[in-house]
């Protein structure tokens, strides 16, 4: 997958999860403050990425996942991504 197709993938787990059109969701709009997200829906958002990438991500990153790039950013480091 490319680097766009992996952020395509996210976004649309994060937003089936938040119950949100993809629309709705912007890159640095933050989960909890700016979609009433909760830390039930942080802990599915990270189980599903992990079903998803097949990686194991450690629950202290989820300081770290408050919003899609920060997302992007802790998976593909677990995952091991190129930077592009």
């Amino acid at each position: 997958m490319t680097t766009d197709e992996n952020f395509a993938k996210i976004k649309e787990i994060v937003c089936d999860i938040l119950e949100l059109e993809e629309e709705e969701v912007t890159t640095e709009g933050l989960f909890n403050e700016e979609y009433g997200a909760d830390s039930l829906r942080a802990i599915e958002i990270l189980s599903s990425l992990e079903r998803e990438f097949g990686v194991v991500i450690d629950q202290t990153e989820l300081v770290r996942m408050t919003n899609l790039q920060g997302v992007y950013d802790v998976l593909a480091e677990t995952a091991g991504w190129a930077k592009q």
